[in-house]
């Protein structure tokens, strides 16, 4: 991972202040006053590749006309310069270099943007951003922009081919597009988008030159997110990305946040449902749906404290992740967990779960003051039916039996046995 981050400032108070900004984003910062100093410091480091990027003024006492920023750019860091105010002749200056943005220190709200363009660079190694257009010098130069801060860009010269991409990775999360495409109209691609996509899956940019003015009600009418004239400024481009990609995060976290069980880290009840309904529209006729509940948990928080509990919960939660990586997995609430396994006979199932019953029956979990050892007991169902409520209310059966018989132990439903011969059995 690039750890690193060189900060070449003209002043050790802009120097301090920068590098707090720095390790507020869990980065080093290796710092500056001169150009100088700053080759020296470079050079100490064994691998120049840990820098994540450079931080530099255009004027330093021994490098006045931006001779620091040049340093920088030549050592394939990616650099953002600082200035002291906003001259529109430096800036001129400054965006000549192949610099990922320009930053004038005037006031808190530009450290602000600092921070959250530090933060980015590391977050768009994984972000990819598609770009469609048949303009190379558009499509060049867009991309190149894109690359200065470490987004993955991908060229598409026509809407087929980007839709293809589309498919292709999944890390997509911005689409740019111009109105000429061959195969059809940009705002006919961003409607065809918009039928796979929703603005908070997708974001998309509409770009247009000439009859931009026209162009951009055209394209946010047709579904996209954004629209930017060309000839764009590179300023306004690169925080207009930042933004789209920032808002689909955002919706992301917000998604994550509502179906994660905010102790363990595991899918909660609501994703869990929506998770098998979505990725098994039609249930599996071999298929297998089990419902563990930890063994005599309330003496564990009357024993040891609700701190204690917390503990054999969340590493539970870490065995069931471990052991079951590819299924959907939930905690349901208090202490029952949900596992749903397709594509699986009922018999691979209950071997599988009581190869796990084990495992927890042998785990010794950590407590601030003690060790403790658990066990849990396992209802499974197998039943052929289209709906999961069925599922769950034979294994909470067979939950029931195993809780009844002794605990600590997995109990399957007889094959073959239909949903309302199982009911009978107990």
């Amino acid at each position: 991972m690039q750890q690193h981050v060189l900060i070449l400032e003209n002043g050790e108070g802009n120097l301090e202040l920068i590098a707090k900004l720095v390790r507020r984003a869990g980065l080093t910062p290796v710092g500056a006053t001169s150009l100088t100093e700053g080759k020296a410091r470079f050079s100490q480091k064994d691998a120049p590749e840990t820098f994540l990027c450079a931080i530099v003024a255009y004027s330093l006492p021994d490098a006045r006309k931006g001779e620091a920023i040049d340093f920088t750019v030549k050592s394939f860091i990616p650099t953002i310069a600082t200035t002291e105010s906003l001259d529109s002749a430096i800036r001129d200056k400054v965006l000549e270099r192949d610099v990922v943005d320009y930053i004038p220190k005037e006031n808190s709200q530009n450290y602000d943007y600092l921070n959250r363009l530090i933060g980015r660079l590391e977050k768009n190694k994984s972000t990819g951003v598609i770009v469609v257009s048949t303009n190379r010098v558009l499509r060049t130069k867009t991309v190149s922009l894109l690359q200065r801060h470490n987004f993955i860009a991908f060229e598409c010269l026509t809407a087929t081919d980007a839709m293809q991409c589309l498919s292709e990775h999944n890390n997509v999360r911005l689409v740019i597009t111009d109105n000429t495409l061959p195969d059809m109209t940009g705002t006919h691609f961003v409607s065809s988008l918009r039928k796979a996509f929703s603005k908070e899956q997708l974001a998309i940019m509409g770009v247009a030159g000439g009859k931009g003015m026209l162009m951009s009600a055209h394209f946010i009418k047709s579904g996209a997110n954004d629209f930017l004239r060309l000839p764009y400024c590179h300023e306004e481009f690169l925080c207009r990305v930042m933004q789209n990609v920032e808002y689909i995060e955002s919706v992301e976290e917000i998604r994550r946040v509502a179906n994660t069980d905010y102790l363990t880290g595991l899918p909660n009840r609501r994703h869990f449902f929506y998770m098998v309904t979505v990725q098994h529209q039609k249930l599996l006729e071999n298929h297998a749906l089990a419902l563990i509940d930890l063994d005599f948990f309330k003496s564990i928080n009357d024993t040891h404290g609700h701190d204690a509990g917390d503990i054999v919960l969340k590493a539970i939660a870490a065995l069931i992740e471990f052991y079951f990586p590819d299924e959907i997995i939930s905690r349901f609430g208090g202490e029952e967990f949900c596992i749903y396994m397709p594509s699986i006979t009922l018999e691979n199932a209950c071997k599988r779960l009581e190869d796990f019953r084990k495992v927890v029956e042998a785990e010794v979990i950590q407590l601030p003051k003690t060790d403790i050892k658990v066990t849990c007991s396992i209802g499974v169902s197998g039943t052929h039916t289209q709906r999961v409520d069925k599922l769950l209310s034979l294994a909470d059966k067979q939950l029931y039996a195993a809780k009844h018989d002794g605990r600590n132990q997995v109990k399957c439903e007889a094959p073959g046995a239909s949903y309302q011969e199982q009911a009978s059995l107990l």
